[in-house]
């Protein structure tokens, strides 16, 4: 069924534990903590702190866009409108547009990642859990090569046998942003290379971003779903050689996107939304930086450097902290379902003062 072992801290390559889930060449492999994301740790009405979503909609703009092609939801997507989509996201990459794969969600992207027959994934964590889970399902062999703080990719002890490597930068839920070279260090010949680029539009100028270079053995992964609120319209594309992407592409069903998912792609790919996103990203990164010392003046230990728009959280119990701040109506991300992760960490998205001193406030009064 699979070599399901753990590259731990410090290098040792093993057969590993996690408490319950189905056990797979030795390694007890939790797959409802894989599935496990930050929508499960927020009710409606809760001041949301679990879900890197920007904002409850999108903007104005962006609704109206939507909306002026709802009387064409009688008719199917063309292809014609897909491949003009494809052109548009190639262009905002500068890319070919045969190195564009458009997708229905960034989970999709996952979803297809078996079809690259891979005999062993490396996945680096801890990280984004859907990646690791999609391969599983799919009975691909699976090694985990966990990162120690400060989770830095240089020096990662990554199997030479591995034919596929996943990871995600920036990475969630540690928010570090992996330089460009140290991912390029990771190709080898015969090896694909997947970089979940999930959150890179939050990272002002995104400076470590490989979606605008072209290489034979490299997939980027982008989403729509954190900076433009759309996470209810799943929208993302892959980026990378025509020759990977029609072999992710093979099989999928027709008319893999509507026409909404379609227009939301092309929306947010024009200059006036890049430009929007840029500003956004500017203001992650001075709410970061209000919201950090608010936290370690708790005597919370935030890591750092963060570059992304959440914040890794260690205290002395979180899963006690998580279910008080439940119980004063607001959410946050548990981080124990992340490999490498114990229950004392949380994940907090950036949000703007006022709701970050909501959040200070209900600290204070739970206590730590």
């Amino acid at each position: 069924m699979g070599d399901d072992r753990v590259r731990e801290p410090g290098g040792a390559l093993h057969d590993g534990a996690v408490s319950g889930g189905a056990e797979f060449g030795g390694l007890q492999v939790d797959r409802s903590a894989l599935r496990h994301h930050g929508d499960r740790d927020v009710r409606v009405g809760m001041l949301d702190f679990a879900v890197n979503v920007r904002g409850d909609t999108p903007p104005e703009w962006l609704l109206r866009r939507l909306a002026a092609r709802l009387p064409e939801l009688g008719r199917y997507p063309s292809e014609a409108e897909a491949e003009a989509v494809r052109a548009i996201v190639a262009a905002r990459h500068g890319r070919a547009a045969e190195e564009v794969l458009l997708l229905a969600g960034a989970a999709e992207g996952f979803a297809l990642l078996p079809r690259l027959g891979s005999r062993l994934a490396a996945v680096i964590h801890p990280s984004f859990t859907e990646p690791e889970l999609a391969l599983r399902e799919a009975d691909v062999p699976v090694v985990r090569v966990v990162l120690a703080p400060p989770y830095e990719l240089a020096g990662a002890l990554v199997p030479e046998d591995a034919d596929l490597v996943v990871l995600g930068n920036p990475t969630n839920p540690t928010s570090v942003l992996h330089p460009r070279a140290v991912i390029e260090s990771l190709r080898r010949p015969g090896r694909i290379v997947v970089v979940d680029e999930a959150f890179a539009d939050a990272v002002p100028g995104e400076p470590e971003s490989l979606a605008g270079r072209s290489y034979p053995d490299v997939l980027v992964l982008r989403s729509l779903t954190k900076t433009w609120a759309l996470a209810g319209l799943r929208c993302g594309y892959l980026l990378g050689p025509s020759a990977l992407l029609a072999r992710l592409n093979h099989g999928r069903a027709h008319w893999p996107l509507g026409t909404l998912q379609l227009e939301a792609i092309a929306a947010t790919c024009e200059a006036h939304a890049i430009a929007q996103a840029e500003a956004s990203a500017a203001r992650i990164v001075a709410e970061r930086e209000a919201m950090i010392p608010r936290l370690r003046a708790l005597g919370i230990d935030v890591h750092e450097p963060a570059a992304g728009p959440f914040l890794l959280i260690r205290v002395p119990d979180g899963e006690l902290l998580r279910k008080h701040l439940a119980d004063k109506n607001i959410g946050v991300r548990r981080g124990d379902t992340f490999p490498g992760l114990g229950t004392e960490f949380l994940r907090l998205a950036v949000r703007d003062h006022a709701a970050v001193e909501r959040l200070i406030a209900a600290i204070e009064a739970v206590g730590l």
